[in-house]
């Protein structure tokens, strides 16, 4: 009711003040406004009527009835009967609400939100510190109760609320909120799992000793000013003479309006010795502070990953700085060989408990896997959370998963603004170091002038006293005549030409202090004084003297107060996880079918059978599609898939999606970008890329060519040109070698070129290569592998003249598979090296429907009996797997048939076959 009645009173005050033009509009508004009365909701008869009066000028009276020109100053006054008068100044609204709203920001600015570049400290800080020195709470005194402090703050200098000193206070006390803390706490004083400290009432308190001389040493030698308290009863510092820059010492963080500051902490060695190369070297660069201050040192320790958020912020006072907690991995049971991540730094401003809590969470929701348990295993020795992990976890993975899901890795975002000059400023690190140098040099001099004065105002009351005691006797005469004080001290001083103040330090000195003795201590006094004050007329005499000093008391600080780095600075680019450092580097199956459809699968997903049986499907297969290729990788390899068209594309493994047996697979237009009709006909894994390293390339029509690995190194998105083609021929097997090893290599027919990779001239990406092998009329290429240079580097294993018995081999072999699913075993020494661009010797005898299907050199691991440990996956058309050993097929001669390895009687043809080292994966039952 009586918000209403202010409304309808606004609206008329309105219509009153119209101008004269609209009285008529509002005439019966303006004639009923003589019958105004105040609504309100109390029944009170007493109340006034008011009268509303148009100011006048200020030199012209106010009319009784409140009729006047028009040349009034816009105001209002309003009077009542009482005669009290108040005063109404229009104003824009706008402009009100923001001047009104700048004053609240400015006052939160620099009363509340930010520190001050000079000392590091926010007001409430400031004030702490003073009121526990002017209690004498030093840290050679006893502790002293938090609320007595506390009282002291609110009743002298800060007039707000008890909470806000006290949690400053406790903040202030806490080694894992700053580097090195400004108060010595006796009591809970809160925990890095965010327990709250205890009240104010049972904690005690004292400064601590960095504090004293770092901070609050030169407070009464006039080295800052002193401004009145909030009611004017007493004199509180401006500032506090820092000796040292505690904003980047114990760094800061504060939320202002319209503005915040977060600023790292820094060691205070470091911090010492980037301040003296400013002071020898104001020029200094960057980089040059860098070599002695490489980056912040958190009070939790931890790690920080590379050093671009550190420039940037150095620079420009803004950055992002990338932080981990230190795990070390330890092995709990050697039997189980069971490990665990142990962290024992988080951090910094990252909570134990809830980082603790959050692993527990991610475990229990199935998003991080491997981990059996977890504990809390700290004391105050130090930190130690123990994550135990399953049997056969990888730690590393699991290291890195704590990193990518949890706060064991965040980000510290620099904000490096603070008060300068009263106004708030974002500064990189060397404005900041230059801001507390000015600033210092002003409390030395200050301080310097202030010894000089007293020096000097000692002095002349010396020479004062050493005068009278050399006119003893004559002294003594004058003040024995004197009827009183005044008149002794006139005489003196007209007698000896002295000073008011050395007349009356002859008066005031013990009759103790006549005797030679004495004298001869204030004549050394005097010599002392004249050399303290030469001396510190000096030090005011030059800038770079002042420099010297705060050098001097800078490294008797860090002298005293060492500290050694605990954050670790690690190079690396940024610290930001991948995909790949989360997923293991398991062995894996990679399944590519004619059509382009592509899978992953675990090895187990087949078990190992005997030969001669029929074998499991590899999975669903669309209609008239069939297997193309089937090959062992591993997880973080690079897989280059080269086209028929002769174009390589490249992907990481991982990034296929993983299936079951029975899945159809993924398209793999779907990971790469093929051009219409562009089929897939080789891949090949790659590990890493290195420089004695190549990759040759076998076409159907027999063109072979030699290019270095580095070239495929980085491929774009759209592929890259790998061979050119001729009309007609397309690009079918693609291996990796070196120079040293040798190249097997098979027609459709059966014949085989052995040949060495060194004769083979490394090309360019961009051409055809050279002619392989002589093919007769319908005869095309069926495989290439490659073998390593340590099977063939004794001569007797691979003569210049075949053998031609093949038994009491000891390998390696050449395995030869069939489209009708036979093969054999054929000793390497039946073939003889030769030259490119020949037809080759026979390597297996077909009927006249069968055809070569793939070779491989095997033996490259033998078991404890001499025999192959290898194992051979074949896959037929319709997409049936069969996984046999290698050692059950039988070594034969060149021109033998072979033994049946698969039946096909219902699966078409043998499509591809993989070869894989059965010391890689787990054995496993035999189906």
């Amino acid at each position: 009711m009586a918000f209403s009645s202010g409304l309808r009173f606004s609206s008329l005050l309105r219509h009153q003040f119209a101008p004269p033009h609209a009285w008529t509009r509002f005439g019966r508004i303006y004639h009923g406004l003589s019958e105004l009365r105040f609504l309100s909701t109390s029944t009170s008869k007493s109340s006034r009527s008011i009268r509303l009066v148009k100011s006048r000028r200020k030199d012209e009276s106010v009319k009784e009835e409140g009729v006047g020109g028009q040349d009034g100053n816009g105001s209002v006054i309003v009077k009542d009967r009482g005669g009290s008068d108040g005063r109404i100044v229009h104003a824009l609204l706008h402009k009100e609400a923001t001047d009104a709203y700048m004053a609240y920001a400015m006052s939160v600015l620099l009363g509340r939100a930010l520190p001050d570049v000079r000392d590091g400290l926010k007001p409430v800080h400031r004030r702490v510190l003073f009121a526990m020195h002017e209690l004498g709470l030093s840290s050679r005194k006893p502790f002293k109760k938090c609320a007595r402090v506390v009282g002291e703050v609110l009743g002298k200098f800060h007039p707000h609320g008890d909470t806000a000193v006290y949690d400053s206070l406790v903040r202030m006390a806490q080694d894992f909120s700053l580097r090195c803390p400004l108060i010595q706490g006796h009591g809970n004083f809160g925990s890095i799992d965010a327990d709250p400290p205890a009240a104010m009432r049972y904690t005690e308190c004292r400064l601590e000793a960095l504090t004293e001389a770092m901070l609050l040493s030169d407070l009464e030698l006039d080295t800052v000013d002193f401004v009145p308290n909030f009611d004017s009863s007493q004199k509180e510092p401006s500032l506090l003479p820092a000796r040292l820059p505690t904003l980047l010492l114990n760094g800061s963080s504060g939320i202002a309006v319209g503005m915040a500051t977060n600023i790292p902490p820094h060691n205070l060695g470091e911090l010492v010795d980037a301040l003296c190369v400013l002071i020898h070297n104001p020029e200094a660069t960057l980089q040059e502070l860098l070599e002695y201050m490489p980056g912040p040192d958190f009070p939790t320790g931890g790690l920080i990953m590379g050093n671009n958020g550190i420039l940037e912020a150095y620079r420009t006072g803004r950055g992002r700085i990338t932080v981990r907690g230190k795990t070390d991995i330890e092995l709990l049971d050697l039997k189980t060989k069971r490990t665990a991540v142990i962290i024992n730094e988080i951090p910094y401003q990252t909570n134990k408990s809830a980082l603790v809590e959050k692993i527990a969470e991610l475990v229990e929701n199935k998003t991080l896997d491997g981990i059996a348990d977890i504990r809390d295993e700290s004391d105050r020795s130090g930190m130690r959370i123990v994550v135990e992990l399953k049997r056969g976890a990888d730690p590393l993975i699991i290291q890195n998963n704590l990193y990518r899901l949890t706060a064991l890795q965040s980000s510290f975002s620099c904000n490096m603004v603070g008060i300068i000059n009263g106004q708030p400023k974002l500064m990189g690190l060397k404005e900041l170091l230059q801001a507390f140098l000015d600033f210092r040099c002003s409390v030395v001099e200050r301080r310097a002038r202030f010894k000089l004065l007293q020096a000097q105002e000692r002095r002349h009351i010396v020479e004062g006293i050493v005068t009278g005691l050399d006119n003893l006797d004559e002294v003594i005469q004058l003040i024995r005549e004197a009827s009183r004080n005044s008149v002794a001290s006139a005489n003196l001083r007209a007698q000896f030409s002295l000073s008011e103040k050395q007349a009356e330090a002859i008066l005031d000195i013990n009759l103790r202090r006549l005797t030679h003795l004495e004298r001869k201590k204030f004549i050394d006094e005097s010599k002392s004084l004249m050399e303290n004050i030469s001396k510190l007329e000096e030090l005011l005499s030059s800038r770079k003297n002042i420099l010297q000093v705060i050098e001097q008391e800078a490294i008797e600080l860090k002298n005293k107060f060492p500290s050694p780095r605990r954050s670790i600075l690690k190079d690396t680019d940024s610290g930001q996880l991948e995909d790949i450092d989360v997923i293991p580097n398991d062995e894996m199956l990679l399944a590519l079918s004619e059509k382009g459809y592509v899978k992953r699968m675990k090895p187990s997903t087949f078990n190992l059978q005997h030969r001669g049986t029929i074998g499991k499907s590899v999975g669903k297969l669309r209609v008239n599609d069939a297997m193309s290729d089937f090959i062992v990788c591993r997880a973080h390899d690079h897989v280059l898939y080269f086209s028929d068209k002769g174009t390589v594309y490249s992907s990481r493994a991982y990034k296929i999606p993983e299936c079951g047996r029975t899945a159809t697979g993924t398209p793999i237009i779907q990971i790469l970008s093929l051009s219409e009709g562009e089929r897939i006909t080789s891949i090949i894994p790659v590990s890493e890329f290195v420089e004695d390293q190549f990759l040759l390339m076998l076409t159907a029509n027999g063109y072979i060519k030699k290019v270095s690995l580095n070239f495929f190194s980085s491929i774009r998105t759209t592929g890259i040109i790998a061979i050119q083609l001729v009309s007609g021929d397309e690009l079918k097997w693609v291996r990796c070698c070196t120079n040293d090893n040798l190249v097997a290599m098979a027609s459709q027919n059966g014949m085989v070129i052995l040949s060495s990779c060194d004769i083979i001239r490394a090309q360019g990406r961009n051409t055809r290569g050279a002619v392989a092998m002589r093919l007769k009329a319908g005869d095309k290429m069926a495989s290439m592998d490659i073998i390593p240079a340590s099977m063939w580097n004794d001569s007797e294993r691979i003569p210049t003249t075949p053998r031609s018995s093949a038994k009491g081999s000891n390998g390696p072999w050449l395995l030869f598979v069939s489209e009708s699913g036979f093969g054999k075993r054929v000793p390497l020494s039946s073939f003889r090296l030769s030259p490119l661009k020949r037809v080759g010797l026979i390597g297996y005898k077909f009927s006249l429907e069968d055809r070569l299907a793939a070779v491989f050199v095997v033996g490259f691991t033998l078991a404890e009996d001499g025999e192959s440990d290898e194992q051979v996956v074949l896959v037929s058309q319709s997409g049936t797997v069969n996984r046999i050993k290698v050692r059950d097929i039988s070594i034969q001669s060149r021109y033998a048939r072979g033994v049946i390895l698969m039946r096909l009687d219902y699966a078409g043809k043998i499509q591809s076959a993989s070869l894989i080292s059965a010391t890689d994966t787990e054995p496993e039952e035999e189906a």
